[in-house]
């Protein structure tokens, strides 16, 4: 499906970013062009690859013109550039709504210019009935490419969206912060032990916005089902998978966390289409027909439950290892450990 086509990735010296280009760098994908801000870490890709088909522009979503540059000749785009740390935002608000939002509206206005095929735009589940800076900011992307998705239509340009729980080990993530205080002897700094997180790998981020793009609609929020564990049964996992006994320091909730996250509402539960491992929140087509609004109603609304991380399947602590296992992280974590033991 990538045969000979031009892949932009915003935000792509990030995680997500790196995953997704070497799925596809191997294949007969035309050329991948990685937009960010970072010049080292572009730097560093480069040398790491050494590949003609990777290209590097140096951008910031918050400047159009900077995104202009890149769009040129793109078939399709994978929005990943984002404020994504929750402190950061819940003390920089107004940052988070230039990258997040206003940001977005400019890689959507761009790649409309440019008749791009489709965006797929990564959302997170702290955009579901959001309580942080981080999150708000999130759900105001959803609003904003699902409105312009309506807007355009999907002849010109298919926009959609994917919205996904943590990724383990991801930058910023818990996983690399235990891991080091375990190897410092530190106490592992738990907020709350009872707090319940999704857990995905970034090979399932990269699947979601995979399966988004072959089975999405316009304007679609594509979810994927997932696991989760409480932060206790997390940190008691790499205790044991490190052979650790480091003790357990419970530091309270931080400013701006949930006790647990919703990758779906109860309002988009009701109108969901499970797709097996999948499930496709399709957009409101209403428009400002206010009858409709005030004269029509669900009765599903008052039965039908969230998704959550609190009520899907929960996983034990030996699963919870079996799962870290399969991170190439932990597997590099635990070889330069048992050398240095």
């Amino acid at each position: 499906m990538f045969k000979d086509k031009t892949l932009l990735i915003t935000g792509g010296t990030g995680s997500f970013g790196n995953a997704v280009m070497q799925r596809f760098l191997k294949t007969d994908i035309k050329e991948i062009r990685i937009f960010s801000r970072d010049e080292k870490k572009q730097d560093d890709m480069r040398k790491l690859y050494h590949d003609d088909k990777l290209k590097f522009y140096i951008g910031d979503v918050r400047d159009i013109n900077s995104v202009r540059n890149a769009m040129y000749g793109v078939d399709y785009v994978f929005h990943a550039a984002a404020l994504k740390q929750v402190p950061s935002c819940e003390f920089f608000p107004l940052e988070a709504v230039k990258t997040n939002v206003l940001g977005t509206d400019n890689v959507l206005n761009a790649a409309i210019e440019q008749n791009v095929q489709k965006v797929i735009c990564l959302s997170t589940d702290k955009a579901a009935y959001p309580i942080n800076a981080m999150g708000i900011s999130k759900a105001m992307m959803e609003k904003v490419f699902v409105a312009k998705a309506k807007a355009v239509g999907p002849e010109q340009t298919l926009i959609c969206g994917t919205r996904y729980g943590n990724v383990m080990a991801s930058r910023g993530s818990v996983i690399p912060l235990f891991v080091d205080q375990i190897k410092r002897g530190e106490p592992l700094t738990v907020t709350d032990p009872f707090m319940t997180r999704f857990l995905m790998s970034l090979e399932d981020a990269v699947e979601l916005v995979v399966f988004a793009f072959k089975n999405a609609h316009a304007g679609d929020i594509m979810v994927q089902k997932s696991p989760a564990s409480t932060i206790g049964v997390l940190a008691q996992a790499l205790l044991e998978l490190f052979g650790a006994n480091n003790p357990i320091k419970v530091i309270g909730t931080r400013h701006g966390e949930k006790s647990y996250e919703t990758l779906l509402t109860r309002e988009e539960n009701v109108v969901a289409e499970d797709m097996g491992g999948f499930y496709r929140v399709p957009a409101d087509t209403r428009d400002l027909n206010y009858d409709k609004y005030f004269n029509e109603g669900s009765k599903r609304l008052t039965v039908e439950g969230e998704y959550n991380s609190a009520n899907t399947e929960q996983l034990n602590v030996e699963q919870v290892k079996q799962l870290l296992l399969t991170l190439p992280y932990i597997q590099q974590e635990l070889a330069s450990w048992v050398k240095v033991s």
